[in-house]
């Protein structure tokens, strides 16, 4: 199982690298969350957004590669999917969005038996 965090690692940089199409414009946007961006600085957030997630992507790329930096690369991403889980709760998503909760969901059970594989090996 040497391989399995960063295995783990790599397949979650790989969801957190998913909003990073966003950065291209309103029409990706909209595609990738099922609504219409039509403010500006919506907009601007949204691709900025996918900016941040995009560095959360390599950070967690890196971080496969680097033993020191698994338990570091695991605390942030399922820090990270826990938020979106508990800031979404109770909203009306889109078709779009609904999938990427699963999606992430996903991630996060991932990432929980990468922590524990970190954990086992780490004693």
């Amino acid at each position: 199982m040497r391989y399995g965090v960063p295995l783990i690692l790599v397949l979650v940089a790989v969801v957190h690298a998913l909003p990073l199409v966003g950065v291209l414009g309103a029409g990706k946007l909209a595609q990738l969350y099922g609504t219409p961006v039509q403010d500006a600085g919506v907009e601007l957030l949204l691709r900025h957004r996918a900016v941040l997630f995009g560095l959360l992507a390599a950070f967690m790329g890196y971080a496969a590669l680097r033993p020191e930096l698994h338990r570091l690369g695991l605390v942030v991403s399922v820090v990270s999917f826990l938020l979106l889980s508990w800031l979404q709760r109770g909203s009306a998503l889109s078709a779009p969005l609904v999938t990427a909760v699963r999606v992430d969901g996903v991630a996060l059970a991932l990432l929980v038996v990468g922590l524990a594989l970190h954990l086992r090996r780490s004693h």
